[in-house]
């Protein structure tokens, strides 16, 4: 009796860990293109951050690193039907349009309170952007009042800044926690300064970007 209940008692299963594989490139293209022939899937059904853009020892080149998943089965959803729903139960009066160009969503709010999206550095709007890239298996950007367009030509600016001023003094310099978007345009401004590159610091969804000389011993 007593080996009958111990063989009632199922073991414990623990959770296995998902990895994230890492795809290298000479530019980023380069390594989205890599991440889509190894995972054997268009760009368009994964989703990426990039880990690291640097230049090789010596000079010899670039290298970019990303890390690249499949997004999972089940998320597909109509954008319209899934908007409609949480503008109705949304505690702000907006509007919004949907285009598409290259695979890609663009979800532009409008409104009498579309500046709320915009609140904090667009806070809430990228809030947005990230629960719509979770519902749908393509690729959705989000905008207002061109948002994007000023927020991409501030971030490429002051990064562009950063690392001029590491050039010339030698210094490391990090930057404030970021999402995977802005880390993205950080990582590209950075590498426009000759001897200068970049690398993400920390695990999660926000995460800090160092900002380094490559060529020269940091004072």
């Amino acid at each position: 009796m007593e080996n009958q209940e111990k063989s009632d008692v199922e073991p414990v299963v623990e959770p296995a860990v998902e990895e994230v594989p890492e795809f290298k490139g000479k530019n980023l293209e380069d390594a989205i293109l890599h991440a889509e022939h190894r995972l054997k899937v268009p760009r368009t059904e994964f989703e990426y951050e990039v880990v690291t853009e640097k230049t090789r020892l010596f000079g010899l080149g670039k290298e970019v690193v990303i890390r690249a998943k499949i997004k999972k089965a089940g998320m597909s959803g109509d954008l319209t039907v899934f908007l409609d729903r949480l503008m109705d139960v949304f505690p702000l009066e907006l509007t919004y349009e949907i285009k598409s160009k290259d695979e890609i969503s663009f979800v532009i709010f409008g409104g009498a309170d579309k500046q709320l999206l915009l609140w904090k550095d667009g806070a809430l709007l990228l809030a947005l952007q990230h629960l719509l890239n979770k519902i749908t298996d393509k690729k959705v950007q989000v905008d207002c009042e061109f948002f994007r367009k000023r927020k991409e030509k501030s971030l490429r600016d002051y990064t562009l800044e950063v690392a001029r001023r590491v050039s010339d003094s030698g210094r490391n310099e990090i930057l404030d926690l970021m999402n995977p978007y802005e880390r993205r345009i950080v990582h590209i401004a950075a590498n426009q300064v000759p001897g200068i590159t970049s690398e993400s610091l920390g695990e999660g969804f926000l995460k800090r970007v160092k900002i380094f000389p490559v060529n020269r011993r940091p004072r």
